[in-house]
């Protein structure tokens, strides 16, 4: 195997020798190093979403000291071209139900096809696609990391209120950049809002002298409130904030960002997080590594306010209106039952601040403000029956 699977927490207190047992799979992968060699101020960590699984197995076995209930992680970390499958059927073959992925979107969707998938449940924390929980989504899957929608329009909602209107969209050539431009260009249209200009940004060559000589001349000839980058590799948009042709805000995924997590958020409890994590890992929790912990809390909590490690009862009652998880961002998060998405309030934030959180104050909904982020029920092509 080219993988490693490992057991964790085993060595308990013997206290727990007499507790309700529920273990959790892990699945992750080894990232690949795409980013251009400016980007070495950050090392490219390859324990992402990891962290955040054994971070909330702690949290969940906190708590399962006084309910009877103990929590055991088992993981598996996969090489970069390597098929998940044979992973996937040793969780399931250790008796594991409840597993959190950290793959990509169509190795997600192979997961959840499977006929052995189909007693489990896969809780996505590694793939933005708004496909995965519209037309592509599964009964079986549930979503905590948010998708490219959700985080598009937190930013909408932040720029009509700024009342930058106009923008100039700047997508790159790889697929997540394209699917996050779509998820932007629904935005302006659910908004009323303008791209005045769309332009990719398709040089290939040394992203350095790129940004000197070809920014401002890329940017000029068009007039714009603020410029929004589709580049989630981290490939060129750093390089465009205070070099484009007029002085304008720079958006999107490099400038002002929409995320779940940020090292700068402190509201709400939130710095106790980020510290139990610096601890743990010896580095800042990542959104994936939040969306991961997510999951397993979500499991706990289930477990913990059903009193119950069974499959069929956790499942129900995640997606039931009682799950009101604490996520340390200020609102109650839950579940949409009709595609398995997680609610939960989006970070605008800069390189090293908060600037504010979305849904911003005066987006109202019937049922949940949390719901005017992402597809609404009605707009959904995903309706499950549960």
């Amino acid at each position: 195997m080219l993988y490693k699977l490992f057991p964790l927490f085993l060595c308990l207190f013997s206290h727990y020798l007499t507790a309700a047992t529920l273990t959790i799979g892990y699945l992750g992968q080894q990232r690949e190093e795409i980013r251009p060699a400016t980007a070495n101020l950050e090392p490219l960590y390859q324990d992402i979403g990891l962290r955040g699984v054994e971070l909330g197995i702690e949290d969940n076995n906190t708590t399962g000291r006084f309910t009877g209930q103990q929590f055991i992680l088992l993981s598996a970390m996969l090489e970069r071209d390597e098929d998940p499958s044979r992973a996937f059927y040793f969780l399931v073959k250790e008796g594991v139900r409840h597993i959190v992925v950290n793959l990509p979107a169509t190795q997600l969707l192979k997961l959840a096809g499977l006929p052995e998938s189909q007693q489990t449940l896969l809780y996505n924390a590694g793939a933005y696609d708004d496909g995965l929980r519209n037309e592509n989504c599964r009964a079986n899957v549930l979503h905590t990391l948010p998708s490219y929608a959700m985080r598009a329009d937190a930013l909408g909602q932040y720029f009509l209120k700024k009342r930058w209107t106009d923008w100039f969209l700047v997508p790159g050539t790889r697929e997540d950049d394209k699917n996050f431009a779509k998820a932007l260009k629904r935005t302006a249209t659910r908004f009323k809002l303008n791209i005045v200009k769309e332009k990719p940004w398709t040089h290939t060559y040394d992203a350095r002298r790129t940004a000197q000589s070809e920014v401002a001349v890329f940017t000029q000839g068009v007039d714009y409130d603020i410029l929004l980058l589709a580049d989630e590799a981290g490939l060129f948009g750093d390089y465009f904030p205070y070099r484009t042709w007029l002085p304008r805000p720079v958006a999107g995924t490099q400038g002002l960002v929409a995320t779940s997590w940020h090292p700068a958020h402190e509201q709400w409890g939130a710095v106790q997080l980020q510290n139990r994590f610096w601890e743990k890992a010896g580095r800042w929790m990542k959104p994936r590594d939040y969306a991961a912990w997510l999951a397993v809390r979500a499991i706990g909590e289930a477990a913990t306010r059903t009193q119950s490690l069974d499959f069929h009862v956790i499942n129900k009652y995640l997606l039931s209106d009682q799950l009101a998880l604490a996520g340390f961002k200020g609102k109650p998060l839950s579940f949409r039952p009709w595609n398995g998405q997680l609610r939960q309030p989006i970070l605008l934030s800069g390189p090293r601040a908060v600037v504010a959180v979305a849904p911003l104050e005066g987006y109202l909904h019937p049922v949940n403000e949390l719901d005017t982020l992402g597809y609404d029920k009605q707009e959904s092509q995903c309706h499950l029956s549960r």
